[in-house]
């Protein structure tokens, strides 16, 4: 017996698959995992062309994986769960703190399209002339120019490693010709890795994009299905607001039910009638202090 999707699933499966053999292949050599990082991009790149991706979600929920990443090389323990309640249970006044800050710095880089005041709102202590700087600081193709940047930024200031991160994927964006900023490199490399210099960096660097670009690719797909799905339910939503509330699930990590545009009693239940359509899920697993996200 066969089932049939429902319609507004079955489009996505036009969705590109990664092929087998670019995470099956064990390349030893600068070229071949060159060869083999230049196919996942590029594949990436496909899928990010495909209307059904929700680009936006899919930069933020990767922004929160690159601050993960980030935490993790400064020695800090805060994970996924811990950095979302940082940024979105924060109160008038608050400060984020360490791995909060992190996350807010990703968050920045990835709200607006690449440029040096974009890139100053999630690098508040660099100035312009010194972003620009840095990223010329990167020439050649486009993971060459990445680990350039990346090397320029830590060889001056050595435990830099968000600015130098951040930096690195807005070049990359920037020789792919790519608008926006995507979170690759950060969720890919080792400690270890921010270490290496010319070659070792470069294959480092190669090797990251390899498994971040599958992860992503398999993110983005995932993202698509469940937005999609969530864009099906939504005309079943009545409460005043609940267009607007859909919006921001479809670009944002997690949702606190506060900060939807609805009275708070309105709010806590349209978060509860999505997580019952299947439309949303609750992140936390708590009875209070609840986020929620695609």
């Amino acid at each position: 017996m066969t089932f049939a999707l429902p319609d507004h699933i079955s489009g996505l499966e036009n969705l590109p698959r990664m092929p087998a053999w670019v995470t099956s292949t064990r390349a030893e050599t600068l070229e071949d995992v060159a060869f083999l990082s230049g196919a996942a991009l590029n594949h990436l790149h496909l899928v990010l062309g495909h209307e059904a991706v929700p680009q936006a979600l899919l930069r933020d929920r990767l922004a929160l994986r690159a601050a993960e990443s980030c935490v993790g090389f400064s020695g800090r323990s805060e994970r996924l769960g811990e950095l979302r309640d940082a940024v979105h249970l924060l109160r008038p006044g608050d400060l984020p703190g360490p791995a909060g800050e992190t996350y807010l710095a990703w968050r920045h880089a990835v709200e607006r399209p690449v440029s040096i005041k974009a890139l100053g709102r999630a690098l508040p202590s660099l100035d312009p002339g010194q972003i620009a700087a840095r990223l010329d600081a990167g020439n050649g193709m486009p993971v060459t120019r990445a680990a350039m940047v990346q090397e320029a930024v830590l060889t001056e200031a050595p435990h830099a490693e968000v600015p130098a991160l951040i930096l690195a994927d807005a070049a990359l964006a920037q020789a792919l010709g790519w608008d926006q900023l995507m979170p690759l490199l950060a969720a890919g490399l080792k400690r270890a890795d921010l270490r290496k210099q010319g070659g070792d960096l470069r294959i480092a660097c190669h090797r990251a994009l390899i498994s971040s670009a599958v992860e992503a690719v398999r993110l983005a797909t995932d993202l698509a299905r469940r937005a999609t799905h969530l864009k099906a339910v939504a005309p079943k939503l009545r409460a005043k607001g609940a267009v607007d509330a859909v919006e921001m699930f479809l670009t944002r990590d997690a949702v606190a039910p506060s900060a939807l545009p609805l009275p708070d009693r309105a709010a806590r239940r349209l978060c509860d009638r999505l997580v019952d359509l299947g439309a949303v899920r609750e992140l936390t697993g708590r009875d209070t202090f609840r986020l929620y996200g695609v």
